[in-house]
């Protein structure tokens, strides 16, 4: 039975199905639509788009958001590899606001994350050619693209050591949480649960 954990981040869940493996290789489910509906009380949002990319050990990528409107909620896993994937709240005025969230997303474990409107999401590849795959409920408009420091002290984000980290040069020149949130290029909360509400209508 898949199991659903409510993450420590407002909104976001995570969740594990089961796995069969053989001789052959593996078999696993990543979304199954009962488990998800039960925890949020409704179905995955309509998929607009479905990416994936593949990074090499040491590549961290993130911590990016949607600007909203019109945000994007999205729903992510790993098919192939092993990576320590993060959550952080940038929605100002969130119980959770500020707080990270951090699970390690593999192959093997099939693992998922629903990552709400508002809420950053970043990663850094464990092994090479790790593969996460990104089912998102709006199209991909460069301009509405912004990203939070991954390695903002005022986050804290817990980086495994003995990894050479390799970003892109938009990443390694992203603003920390305090300077977005200075510059007004954070989020409401409840302007971020409003979009995400619209999505199911």
């Amino acid at each position: 039975m898949n199991r659903v954990v409510p993450s420590t981040i407002d909104g976001a869940f995570q969740f594990t199905p089961p796995v069969f493996p053989d001789d052959r290789g593996l078999f696993a489910s990543p979304y199954q639509e009962a488990p998800f509906a039960e925890a949020l009380d409704r179905p995955l949002f309509p998929v607009r788009d479905v990416s994936h990319n593949r990074s090499a050990r040491g590549v961290l990528r993130g911590i990016h958001y949607t600007v909203a409107p019109p945000g994007r909620a999205k729903y992510v896993y790993c098919p192939y590899g092993r990576v320590q994937d993060y959550l952080v709240d940038l929605r100002v005025g969130s119980p959770t606001f500020g707080r990270w969230d951090t699970t390690e997303l593999t192959g093997d474990n099939c693992r998922a994350l629903y990552i709400p409107v508002g809420v950053g999401h970043a990663f850094l590849s464990l092994q090479d050619d790790s593969v996460i795959v990104y089912l998102m409920s709006e199209g991909y408009v460069p301009a509405n693209e912004l990203a939070i420091s991954p390695l903002d002290p005022g986050i804290g984000l817990p980086i495994p050591s003995g990894l050479t980290i390799r970003q892109s040069d938009r990443d390694a020149a992203a603003p920390t949480l305090a300077q977005a949130r200075e510059r007004g290029l954070l989020d409401d909360y409840e302007l971020c649960r409003n979009v995400e509400a619209k999505l199911w209508r």
